[in-house]
């Protein structure tokens, strides 16, 4: 780890290192966003370009990890959103709502999801962290997944979908809707489609034969 620069007060550890890289991005964002690079947080680190790329790849792989960091809070707030609902469906089309109602908004998150940066995030939708964060988001809601039969490589695939609906939606958010409409929208084409599969998948096939 370098032990100079950081203006007198080098970190101690690699991972104060990054979380310190990661505070200057996020404040670097609030100033330039999209803009934000390398040499934007190196000159507020009082560090030189190199030391970041010890860390860092380069700025999309910079920006990502910053908009990671915050993806915990993100979720916390959406979670607070659907307390008051018990229904499953509700719940689904709510967080997906909210998502995507605040994400246009959210500087570090939706910075991921810009039209100026789809070719280098798009597949990070769907990669592990996205996932793993995305499956807290579900996590953190008082809902039985098991008894919808959505456990496993099936939630999985919902979660998926869930995910690739909210990264098409924030890109390309199609006709103006008001927000009732919005969420007629995703129980029509989101859950209920989805709460069918999966009572479909478990359901057990009839044997050739026994309507005869």
């Amino acid at each position: 780890m370098r032990t100079h620069g950081w203006g007198g007060s080098p970190p101690a550890t690699d991972d104060e290192a990054i979380g310190r890289i990661v505070a200057a991005t996020r404040a670097c964002i609030d100033r330039k966003g999209s803009a934000t690079s390398i040499s934007d947080v190196a000159a507020a680190l009082h560090v030189t370009r190199q030391t970041v790329y010890r860390y860092f790849a380069g700025t999309d792989d910079l920006l990502q990890a910053t908009a990671l960091d915050a993806a915990g809070e993100f979720v916390r707030r959406l979670a607070g959103r659907v307390t008051r609902f018990d229904d499953p469906g509700t719940v689904v089309i709510e967080l997906v709502a909210s998502a995507l109602e605040q994400l246009p908004s959210e500087p570090y998150i939706g910075l991921l999801l810009s039209t100026e940066r789809v070719g280098t995030f798009a597949p990070a939708i769907t990669s592990p962290t996205a996932m793993a964060f995305g499956r807290i988001m579900f996590d953190h809601v008082d809902i039985d997944w098991e008894s919808l039969h959505l456990t496993g490589s099936l939630f999985d695939e919902f979660l998926e979908h869930v995910l690739r609906t909210i990264q098409s939606l924030v890109l390309d958010p199609g006709p103006p809707r008001s927000a009732a409409a919005l969420r007629a929208y995703l129980a029509r084409w989101l859950w209920e489609p989805a709460a069918h599969a999966a009572r479909s998948a478990v359901r057990p096939s009839t044997p050739r034969g026994a309507d005869a």
